[in-house]
């Protein structure tokens, strides 16, 4: 804030307490504290990244768990991760064998319609393979 020099002197509006009001600005300016934003910032977002790396790290081993029980015991499938888990851990595919016709396939998960709570167990009702739902109808 630039101000007319008046005779040599400040005019007596940019004076307020004492001291110039150019004067008065720089003093505030230097004075301030800093934001909330500044000094914790970088704290929260570290804090941040290892929660999240905490939940990816939960997430693989609940999937995993899961798995070993479904190839060691062939069941029981619930309780199973959630289709978000699954995703959040890596895991892009499900390997569905129909019980019927015995066949094999993969479902990719995240073109799967349900919501990201779903447990993957519940994805069992609706998955047969295309020649045995013809079949029963």
């Amino acid at each position: 804030m630039s101000h007319l020099l008046v005779g040599g002197r400040l005019p007596r509006a940019a004076i307020r307490g004492g001291l110039p009001r150019c004067r008065l600005s720089l003093i505030f300016t230097v004075m301030t504290t800093k934001s909330r934003q500044h000094l914790f910032g970088s704290s929260i977002r570290a804090s941040a990244e290892r929660a999240a790396a905490a939940r990816k790290q939960a997430d693989r081993l609940a999937c995993e768990a899961w798995n070993q029980r479904m190839l060691g015991y062939k069941g029981p499938a619930q309780p199973s991760p959630a289709l978000g888990d699954a995703l959040n851990a890596g895991y892009g595919y499900l390997e569905v064998r129909c019980l019927g016709c015995d066949i094999h396939q993969t479902v990719a998960l995240d073109i799967v319609r349900r919501p990201k709570a779903t447990p993957i167990h519940e994805l069992e009702r609706s998955m047969r393979c295309k020649d045995c739902s013809q079949l029963r109808g």
